[in-house]
């Protein structure tokens, strides 16, 4: 079988997880319960899920010259990851998000991104050559939107088709949505980015269409617990998610985003490869941290 060749361009975050009953109201103190350090960052998170899951994957990145960055590098090693392409700066910190998660698998996060809104149009062409060789990239949004863009224009002028994972939720040009070839947005994401609230497939359809009509090639909405709607000339639909009890939803999105990723390299259809996505999402869901509850290959 093919292994995908994977470029993810993004963040590296130490996430810093406290569990309690409830999520604490603005001027509230909760008495949590079990406190959890744990590797994070969507880019880092999604870069870990797809070489877990198989994909051959090249990471770049920012971090800072301290023991979160000295972490994150070991933790990328391990996992097989390419970390030739991450840089260091010298007067920033790593990034750091601080989360909250409630009994129900609900989370609460705050994000101090250090080193990650330093990554620059610099940056990416250091890494032209492993870009312009992979299969697909992926990006998101907790690095500058001016890497993004850059990123994404070289990628698309170099035929590699980018799929943009658009979270946190921010407005994008015209310009980008052009180069994409799959956008990823959840419901909240995609309201912002059509103006169309989704509720339902009816509601999902809508955005999709508008995002479509943007320049993207695929749209897929991620829905939860409901599975995925994807948008394609091929196909139309929802696609289920397996039923799984949550325990901690904080890396379902970027999971599933590594999975598909993973799929489509390898040649899978876009039903298939969603499917695989949401079998990953759903595993991960199930289980504490972030990069520490993404599946690997074998548990699907």
């Amino acid at each position: 079988m093919k292994k995908s060749k994977i470029t993810v361009i993004g963040s590296s975050n130490t996430d810093m997880v406290v569990q309690s009953s409830k999520l604490p109201a603005p001027g509230e103190t909760v008495l949590g319960g079990k406190f959890i350090m744990n590797p994070g960052g969507k880019g880092a998170n999604q870069a870990v899920a797809a070489s877990k899951l198989g994909g051959e994957v090249t990471f770049i990145a920012k971090l800072g010259n301290d023991i979160f960055g000295r972490e994150a590098i070991h933790g990328f090693d391990k996992e097989g990851i390419h970390t030739k392409y991450i840089s260091t700066h010298e007067d920033q910190p790593s990034g750091v998000a601080l989360i909250m998660v409630d009994d129900h698998g609900e989370n609460s996060i705050s994000v101090a991104l250090g080193a990650n809104a330093t990554l620059n149009t610099e940056d990416i062409d250091k890494g032209l050559e492993v870009i312009s060789n992979s299969d697909y990239v992926l990006m998101q949004l907790e690095i500058p939107i001016k890497a993004v863009n850059y990123a994404a224009k070289k990628a698309s002028e170099n035929g590699v088709k980018v799929v943009l994972n658009p979270a946190p939720a921010q407005s994008l040009s015209d310009e980008l949505l052009g180069n994409l070839h799959i956008i990823t947005p959840n419901e909240t994401e995609a309201q912002l980015l059509t103006g169309v609230k989704v509720t339902d497939v009816n509601s999902a359809q809508k955005a999709a269409e508008i995002l479509k009509s943007k320049g993207v090639e695929m749209v897929i909405i991620t829905l939860g617990s409901k599975g995925a709607y994807v948008f394609t000339d091929e196909f139309k639909g929802l696609i289920i998610a397996p039923k799984v009890t949550p325990i901690d939803t904080t890396a379902a999105g970027d999971t599933f985003n590594g999975a598909l990723v993973v799929a489509l390299g390898e040649g899978m259809n876009i039903q298939e490869a969603v499917e695989f996505s949401n079998k990953a999402a759903a595993i991960s869901v199930t289980r504490l941290g972030a990069q520490a509850s993404t599946p690997y290959r074998e548990e699907l």
